[in-house]
């Protein structure tokens, strides 16, 4: 068993987890931040997607071990405090999610690319979530409540 101090979603914690135990798996069954799901195990789904050092990580790929350090944002994290974070506001003004399975991976990913980029094209939101599938509501939805996002957050700059 590995000890591991990080900050998750700007509170420090302090687990014990197994050499082979995964992040997602640490999240989930040990801290109780069950935002970030399981959909593939292999990386190609997104739905685990978590923030590390301003980057959206697959979660279910790392292990848990590797968070020792690290800034860690989940889904949980992104709303500040009852305020919902403008792109989850977005998301359910414009009927971007449905099922929910992938919708807190496209969360964390499109927070992390209007951060890097609070300018985005409709060609590059698609291409920064080319690692998160979604099986039930197309996109259209999801690239219109991103690019209000990023309009609202530069119109409030």
């Amino acid at each position: 068993m590995i000890q591991v101090s990080t900050t998750i979603n700007g509170d420090e914690h302090q687990f014990v987890c197994d050499p082979r135990e995964t992040l997602l798996d640490v999240l989930r069954d040990r801290l109780g931040l069950t935002g970030a799901k399981e959909g593939c195990g292999t990386g190609d789904c997104g739905a685990c997607t978590v923030e590390i050092g301003g980057r959206p990580v697959c979660s279910c790929l790392m292990l848990g071990a590797e968070a020792e350090g690290k800034e860690i944002t989940t889904v949980e994290g992104i709303a500040d405090g009852e305020d919902l974070h403008p792109l989850q506001v977005n998301f359910i003004k414009h009927a971007a999610l449905q099922c929910g399975i992938c919708t807190p991976g496209i969360l964390v990913a499109t927070k992390a690319l209007l951060e890097e980029n609070p300018n985005p094209t409709e060609t590059e939101v698609r291409y920064w979530l080319a690692g998160n599938l979604c099986r039930c509501t197309g996109y259209d939805k999801i690239i219109r409540a991103v690019m209000e996002t990023a309009a609202e957050m530069r119109e409030n700059a």
